[in-house]
Protein backbone atom coordinates (compact mmCIF):
# COMPACT_ATOMS: atom_id res chain seq x y z
CA UNK A 1 0.00 0.00 0.00
CA UNK A 2 1.25 3.49 -0.85
CA UNK A 3 1.03 6.53 1.39
CA UNK A 4 -2.02 8.61 0.48
CA UNK A 5 -4.81 10.49 2.26
CA UNK A 6 -6.51 8.38 4.93
CA UNK A 7 -3.57 6.03 5.46
CA UNK A 8 -1.83 5.49 8.78
CA UNK A 9 1.93 5.71 8.38
CA UNK A 10 4.48 4.23 10.76
CA UNK A 11 8.00 5.55 10.24
CA UNK A 12 11.39 6.13 11.77
CA UNK A 13 13.00 9.50 11.29
CA UNK A 14 16.17 11.38 12.04
CA UNK A 15 15.84 15.18 12.11
CA UNK A 16 18.71 17.64 11.74
CA UNK A 17 18.75 21.40 11.39
CA UNK A 18 20.35 23.26 8.46
CA UNK A 19 23.79 23.03 10.08
CA UNK A 20 23.50 19.27 10.51
CA UNK A 21 22.91 19.31 14.28
CA UNK A 22 20.80 16.35 15.41
CA UNK A 23 17.44 17.42 16.86
CA UNK A 24 15.55 14.11 17.15
CA UNK A 25 16.14 10.47 16.25
CA UNK A 26 13.57 7.67 16.54
CA UNK A 27 15.79 4.91 15.12
CA UNK A 28 16.45 2.41 17.91
CA UNK A 29 13.30 3.55 19.71
CA UNK A 30 9.59 3.69 19.01
CA UNK A 31 8.60 4.69 15.47
CA UNK A 32 6.23 7.60 14.92
CA UNK A 33 2.70 7.08 13.58
CA UNK A 34 0.41 9.64 11.97
CA UNK A 35 -2.69 9.93 9.81
CA UNK A 36 -1.65 11.12 6.35
CA UNK A 37 -3.64 14.02 4.93
CA UNK A 38 -5.01 15.22 8.28
CA UNK A 39 -2.51 18.04 8.92
CA UNK A 40 -0.68 15.99 11.55
CA UNK A 41 2.70 16.46 9.89
CA UNK A 42 4.48 19.51 8.52
CA UNK A 43 3.33 20.05 4.92
CA UNK A 44 6.78 19.81 3.33
CA UNK A 45 7.52 16.38 4.79
CA UNK A 46 4.01 15.05 4.22
CA UNK A 47 4.19 16.02 0.52
CA UNK A 48 7.50 14.16 0.10
CA UNK A 49 6.09 11.04 1.77
CA UNK A 50 3.07 10.80 -0.55
CA UNK A 51 3.24 7.67 -2.76
CA UNK A 52 5.99 6.03 -0.66
CA UNK A 53 5.51 2.47 0.64
CA UNK A 54 6.76 0.30 3.51
CA UNK A 55 10.50 -0.22 3.18
CA UNK A 56 11.09 3.04 1.32
CA UNK A 57 13.82 5.35 2.60
CA UNK A 58 14.22 9.00 1.75
CA UNK A 59 16.11 12.12 2.61
CA UNK A 60 13.94 15.22 2.68
CA UNK A 61 14.92 18.85 2.99
CA UNK A 62 12.05 21.06 4.16
CA UNK A 63 12.22 24.86 3.92
CA UNK A 64 10.82 26.95 6.80
CA UNK A 65 7.81 27.98 4.70
CA UNK A 66 6.78 24.29 4.49
CA UNK A 67 7.70 23.55 8.12
CA UNK A 68 7.24 25.94 11.06
CA UNK A 69 7.32 29.18 9.06
CA UNK A 70 9.83 32.00 8.97
CA UNK A 71 11.07 33.54 12.21
CA UNK A 72 8.90 36.55 13.10
CA UNK A 73 10.47 39.27 15.25
CA UNK A 74 6.95 40.53 16.05
CA UNK A 75 6.33 37.40 18.11
CA UNK A 76 9.01 38.48 20.61
CA UNK A 77 7.64 40.64 23.39
CA UNK A 78 8.83 42.21 26.61
CA UNK A 79 6.42 41.69 29.49
CA UNK A 80 6.60 42.90 33.09
CA UNK A 81 8.07 40.43 35.54
CA UNK A 82 4.90 40.90 37.61
CA UNK A 83 2.93 39.13 34.84
CA UNK A 84 4.49 35.86 36.01
CA UNK A 85 2.87 36.18 39.44
CA UNK A 86 4.52 34.12 42.15
CA UNK A 87 6.71 32.07 39.81
CA UNK A 88 10.29 32.30 41.04
CA UNK A 89 13.61 31.69 39.32
CA UNK A 90 12.47 32.42 35.77
CA UNK A 91 15.27 31.46 33.40
CA UNK A 92 15.79 31.50 29.62
CA UNK A 93 14.38 28.41 27.97
CA UNK A 94 11.41 28.05 30.33
CA UNK A 95 8.09 27.51 28.52
CA UNK A 96 4.75 29.05 29.43
CA UNK A 97 1.26 29.35 27.98
CA UNK A 98 0.43 33.01 27.39
CA UNK A 99 -3.10 34.37 27.04
CA UNK A 100 -3.42 36.26 23.76
CA UNK A 101 -6.28 37.82 21.77
CA UNK A 102 -6.31 34.58 19.72
CA UNK A 103 -6.38 32.36 22.81
CA UNK A 104 -3.58 30.53 24.66
CA UNK A 105 -0.23 30.40 22.89
CA UNK A 106 3.07 28.75 23.89
CA UNK A 107 6.00 31.08 24.56
CA UNK A 108 9.61 30.53 25.57
CA UNK A 109 11.57 32.83 27.87
CA UNK A 110 14.32 34.38 25.74
CA UNK A 111 15.80 36.82 28.25
CA UNK A 112 15.26 37.88 31.87
CA UNK A 113 15.87 41.53 32.73
CA UNK A 114 15.64 43.40 36.05
CA UNK A 115 11.88 44.12 35.91
CA UNK A 116 10.80 42.37 32.72
CA UNK A 117 11.01 39.16 30.74
CA UNK A 118 11.41 38.82 26.96
CA UNK A 119 9.25 35.98 25.66
CA UNK A 120 9.31 34.47 22.17
CA UNK A 121 6.14 33.09 20.58
CA UNK A 122 7.94 31.59 17.58
CA UNK A 123 8.11 27.82 17.30
CA UNK A 124 11.64 26.73 18.33
CA UNK A 125 12.23 25.56 14.72
CA UNK A 126 10.79 28.66 13.01
CA UNK A 127 13.11 29.89 10.28
CA UNK A 128 15.05 26.60 10.22
CA UNK A 129 15.47 24.40 7.15
CA UNK A 130 14.86 20.85 8.37
CA UNK A 131 16.76 17.80 7.10
CA UNK A 132 14.99 14.46 7.53
CA UNK A 133 16.17 10.89 7.03
CA UNK A 134 13.04 8.74 6.93
CA UNK A 135 12.34 5.02 6.72
CA UNK A 136 8.72 4.00 6.14
CA UNK A 137 7.98 0.98 8.36
CA UNK A 138 4.29 0.33 7.65
CA UNK A 139 1.34 1.82 5.77
CA UNK A 140 -2.26 0.77 6.45
CA UNK A 141 -5.72 2.06 5.69
CA UNK A 142 -7.13 4.28 8.44
CA UNK A 143 -10.31 3.24 10.20
CA UNK A 144 -13.48 5.29 9.75
CA UNK A 145 -13.12 6.46 13.35
CA UNK A 146 -9.53 7.63 12.77
CA UNK A 147 -10.59 9.52 9.66
CA UNK A 148 -13.52 11.13 11.49
CA UNK A 149 -11.32 12.15 14.44
CA UNK A 150 -8.37 13.30 12.31
CA UNK A 151 -5.71 11.24 14.09
CA UNK A 152 -4.71 7.64 14.72
CA UNK A 153 -5.93 5.41 17.51
CA UNK A 154 -3.26 3.07 18.80
CA UNK A 155 -3.95 -0.33 20.36
CA UNK A 156 -5.93 -0.15 23.60
CA UNK A 157 -7.84 2.96 22.53
CA UNK A 158 -5.09 5.46 23.19
CA UNK A 159 -4.84 8.20 20.64
CA UNK A 160 -1.57 7.99 18.77
CA UNK A 161 0.97 10.71 18.30
CA UNK A 162 4.43 9.27 18.48
CA UNK A 163 6.21 12.61 18.83
CA UNK A 164 8.98 13.19 21.26
CA UNK A 165 9.05 16.99 21.64
CA UNK A 166 5.50 18.18 21.31
CA UNK A 167 4.71 19.82 24.61
CA UNK A 168 2.97 16.66 25.87
CA UNK A 169 -0.43 18.19 25.15
CA UNK A 170 -1.72 15.07 23.41
CA UNK A 171 -3.90 13.31 25.93
CA UNK A 172 -4.34 9.56 26.01
CA UNK A 173 -7.88 8.29 25.64
CA UNK A 174 -7.50 6.22 28.79
CA UNK A 175 -8.15 2.94 27.01
CA UNK A 176 -11.84 3.71 26.55
CA UNK A 177 -11.66 3.92 22.80
CA UNK A 178 -13.13 7.41 22.95
CA UNK A 179 -11.00 10.45 22.41
CA UNK A 180 -10.54 13.21 24.93
CA UNK A 181 -9.34 16.66 23.99
CA UNK A 182 -6.33 17.02 21.76
CA UNK A 183 -4.24 20.13 21.26
CA UNK A 184 -2.04 21.14 18.38
CA UNK A 185 1.48 22.37 18.82
CA UNK A 186 3.60 19.31 18.26
CA UNK A 187 7.27 19.90 18.03
CA UNK A 188 10.36 18.87 16.24
CA UNK A 189 9.33 15.59 14.68
CA UNK A 190 7.30 17.32 12.07
CA UNK A 191 3.94 16.89 13.66
CA UNK A 192 1.63 19.88 13.57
Amino acid sequence: MKIAAHTVVTLHYRLRDGEGELIEDSFGGQPMQYLHGANNLIPGLEAQLTDKAAGDKLEASVAPEQAYGPYQEGLKQEVPLAAFGEIEDITPGMRFMAETDQGPAPVVVAEVRDDSVVVDGNHPLAGVTLQFEVEVVEVRAATEEEIAHGHIHAAGGCCGGGCGDKGDDHECCGGTGECGSHEEGHGGCGCH
